[in-house]
C-alpha cells in the first residue's frame, strides 16, 4: 500500500511540474506576442495629445505639460500696453491618443486660436479734479505725476486718483503725459479764476451769487451828474423795462415802497452788516419781512423816482455805508 502511495505522488508531482513548464510557456508567448504587437503599434503610430476647444478639435500636442506652461507664458502673462489680466474663455480639453507617426503636432497654430478667444481686462487711471474728470492715462505714476504738480500750484484742490477697469478697448481713452498735463493745467486756471471770481463776489462774509440783471452800465459809482445833488451812490445798469431783478444773495427784505428820489425802492438786509439795494424799479414783487434766497425775482427794472430811463440802481451798503458794486460784480 506504501509503495502504491507513492507511485500516486510521484506521477502527480510530474504532471504538476509539465503542467507548470507548459503554463510558463504559454505566458510567454502571449508576453512575446504583446512586445511584438507593441513593436509594431510603436512603428506606426505615436502617443500625443489631442486639444478639444468647446468640444471640436483644434490640434494636437506632444506634451501637455510643456503646452500648459506655453499658455501661461504666451497667454495669461501676455504683455501689452494697459493690459492687466487675460484670462481664455474656455480651458482646452485633452485626451491621450495614438494616431500615425505621420500626424504633426501644431502647437502654435492651437496658441493662435486661443488668442483670439482671450478675455484682456483693460486698466487705466483718472485725474478728477474738484470732483471733475480731467482726463485719464495709461499708468498710476503718470496721474501721480500730474495730481503732485498740481497740489504743488494748489494745496487747496480736491484732486482724486481713480483706478479704472474695462474689458471693451473702445472704452479705453487715454492722453500722453504731456497732453494729460495740458488739460489739467487749463482746467486749474479755469478754477482758479473762478474761485478769484468767487472771492470777489463776497462782501464782509456774504457771498454774491447771482447778478440782479444782465446789461449795460450806464452810470458808475462816485461820478457827478446835473440830475443829483451829490455824487453817485451806486450803480445804474440800463436793461428793458420789465426785465426781472433778482436777488444777488439770501436775505430778508427790509423795505419795498417808494422813497423819493430812488423811486419805488427794495431792500434787503444779508447779515453781517451787508444791505442791497434795488432802486426805480416798475413793480416790487416782494414785502417787507419776506425772506428770500439768491436767484428769487424781488421787482421788475422801471424808471420811477429820479431817472431818465429804464434801469436799475444798484447800491451795496456795509453797516449802512455805501461802496463801489464794481468791486464785487461788473468788472
Amino acid at each position: 500500500m506504501v509503495a502504491k502511495k507513492r507511485s500516486v505522488d510521484f506521477i502527480l508531482k510530474r504532471k504538476l511540474k509539465f503542467y507548470t513548464k507548459e503554463i510558463f510557456k504559454f505566458f510567454n508567448l502571449i508576453i512575446i506576442a504583446i512586445a511584438i504587437i507593441a513593436g509594431i503599434i510603436m512603428v506606426k503610430y505615436k502617443p500625443i495629445y489631442e486639444v478639444k476647444l468647446s468640444g471640436e478639435e483644434i490640434g494636437y500636442v506632444e506634451n501637455k505639460q510643456k503646452f500648459e506652461s506655453t499658455i501661461v507664458a504666451q497667454i495669461q502673462n501676455y504683455q501689452s500696453k494697459n493690459v492687466c489680466d487675460v484670462t481664455i474663455a474656455e480651458e482646452p480639453e485633452y485626451a491621450l491618443k495614438l494616431v500615425s507617426r505621420n500626424q504633426e503636432t501644431n502647437e502654435d497654430e492651437i496658441i493662435i486660436n486661443m488668442q483670439k478667444d482671450m478675455i484682456m481686462t483693460y486698466q487705466y487711471f483718472e485725474i478728477h479734479m474738484n470732483q471733475e474728470k480731467i482726463d485719464a492715462v495709461d499708468t498710476l505714476a503718470q496721474a501721480e505725476e500730474i495730481a503732485t504738480e498740481l497740489k504743488q500750484q494748489d494745496s487747496t484742490l480736491d484732486i482724486q486718483i481713480v483706478e479704472r477697469e474695462t474689458q471693451n478697448e473702445t472704452e479705453l481713452q487715454t492722453n500722453t503725459l504731456e497732453g494729460a498735463k495740458a488739460n489739467a493745467y487749463q482746467k486749474l486756471n479755469r478754477v482758479q479764476e473762478e474761485k478769484k471770481k468767487e472771492e470777489k463776489m463776497t462782501v464782509n462774509g456774504i457771498k454774491l451769487a447771482v447778478l440782479p440783471v444782465e446789461g449795460t452800465i450806464t452810470s458808475r459809482y462816485g461820478v457827478s451828474s446835473r440830475i443829483r445833488s451829490s455824487d453817485h451812490t451806486g450803480l445804474d445798469i440800463g436793461v428793458a423795462k420789465g426785465t426781472p431783478i433778482k436777488a444777488v444773495a439770501s436775505g430778508t427784505v427790509t423795505a419795498a415802497q417808494y422813497t423819493g428820489a430812488y423811486g419805488n425802492l427794495v431792500k434787503i438786509d444779508h447779515g453781517n452788516g451787508v444791505e442791497t439795494w434795488y432802486a426805480h424799479t416798475n413793480t416790487m414783487k416782494v414785502t417787507v419781512g419776506q425772506t428770500v434766497q439768491a436767484g428769487d425775482i424781488i421787482a421788475t427794472v422801471g424808471t420811477t423816482g429820479n431817472s431818465t430811463g429804464p434801469h436799475l440802481h444798484l447800491e451795496i451798503r456795509i453797516n449802512g455805508v455805501h461802496v463801489d458794486p464794481q468791486r464785487y460784480m461788473y468788472s
